[in-house]
């Protein structure tokens, strides 16, 4: 097998960060793995914000996070395993990460508020 990209933290730009998270698909993935304190399975990102991902679509959004420099990808068998890049990136990039996924969960949680109040009027 070949093995994985992985660029250098001296590598990682912002914008190839930006890049990656441009996505809602891949800023929900990379969210949920800096939210976790262990390592995500591939197949816990098959259905993301209601919609279920091919597997051959999620392979392609995590190796885009992966050469953005986002996350560290290590193979455990037939398992891909996912951890954040957030500690070495944010000593490059003081408080991005952080001001990213912040921004990223305020406006999902706003979103989540909007549907919610949008079934209560149809409900009624």
């Amino acid at each position: 097998m070949r093995p994985l990209f992985h660029p250098s933290v001296e590598d990682v730009t912002v914008e190839a960060i930006l890049h990656a998270l441009s996505d809602p698909i891949r800023v929900a993935i990379f969210t949920e793995i800096v939210g976790s304190s262990c390592p995500q399975n591939c197949s816990n990102f098959l259905e993301i914000r209601d919609k279920t991902i091919p597997k051959s679509t999620l392979s392609q959004h995590l190796k885009i996070l992966r050469e953005a420099g986002l996350i560290f990808g290590e193979r455990k068998g037939v398992e891909m395993h996912n951890t954040s890049r957030c500690a070495e990136i944010d000593g490059r990039f003081p408080g991005l990460i952080a001001s990213i996924v912040n921004a990223h969960n305020i406006q999902s949680k706003g979103n989540r508020m909007r549907r919610s109040h949008k079934a209560k009027t149809i409900r009624k």
